[in-house]
């Protein structure tokens, strides 16, 4: 459980940040080694990119241009895209990833997402040795960086829920629909869901006990709702009937 939504906000401000840095990396990379890229251009797509005859892109300088102008963004829209995917999932399944922290599962996360570009081909561009270390050396280090305003801006989203029972066997308290008796779960932040009491067959319902930034709509009621706008914890009373 963890909130999808949180996710996909926090993904957005982070994926844009680690893309755009990717971006202008590149960029930088492939002007720093302009005789280099024009070279492997020149080899590999003469018929393409030569001034000779049949060429459809022009010269070289032209197709290094379409490199920046439109490989660049494309590779940037792609990333983006997988970052967003990736962080809707740390949202849906935060509170079932491995490590303590909002920052280790952004890391973890972080290091899927680098991963599948570097798997896919949408890390870089890798025309030497040369370019495939600093490359591969950026990436590393940026995708650390992504990993943590990832996880720091999950946390800034989402606030923690403990639920509690009087007695366990008596009470199981539900959120939408799934048993989270004796479990501390993230929530959205200003999110509304629905509580209800499950209560055995010899036990009546007393009332809910909600604590920190919980609001219920009637804790009498043993099927509410419940608004979540701060970190708090919520416990259900219940007795015997006899």
């Amino acid at each position: 459980m963890g909130s999808f939504f949180a996710g996909i906000k926090a993904g957005t401000l982070s994926g844009v940040l680690y893309v755009g840095g990717l971006a202008v990396f590149n960029v930088f990379l492939l002007y720093a080694l302009k005789p280099d890229v024009l070279k492997v251009i020149q080899n590999s797509y003469g018929s393409i990119c030569s001034p000779a005859a049949g060429a459809v892109n022009g010269t070289v300088e032209d197709c290094f241009s379409s490199v920046v102008s439109v490989d660049v963004p494309y590779i940037a829209f792609v990333g983006f895209f997988v970052a967003l995917l990736y962080a809707g999932l740390l949202g849906r399944y935060f509170d079932s990833l491995p490590g303590g922290s909002q920052t280790v599962k952004g890391e973890t996360i972080a290091a899927l997402v680098g991963v599948n570009l570097v798997f896919f081909g949408f890390s870089g561009f890798y025309f030497d040795s040369q370019a495939a270390a600093a490359t591969g050396a950026f990436l590393v280090v940026w995708t650390l960086v992504f990993g943590y305003f990832l996880g720091r801006l999950y946390k800034k989203y989402t606030r923690v829920v403990t639920f509690n029972s009087q007695d366990p066997e008596l009470l199981r308290v539900l959120i939408d629909g799934s048993d989270f008796t004796g479990k501390t779960r993230t929530f959205a932040t200003t999110s509304n869901h629905k509580l209800r009491a499950q209560v055995a067959d010899d036990a009546s319902f007393k009332e809910w006990v909600a604590s920190g930034g919980l609001t219920l709509e009637d804790s009498r009621s043993f099927e509410t709702i419940m608004e979540v706008n701060g970190d708090g914890s919520l416990s259900g009373k219940v007795g015997k009937k006899y």
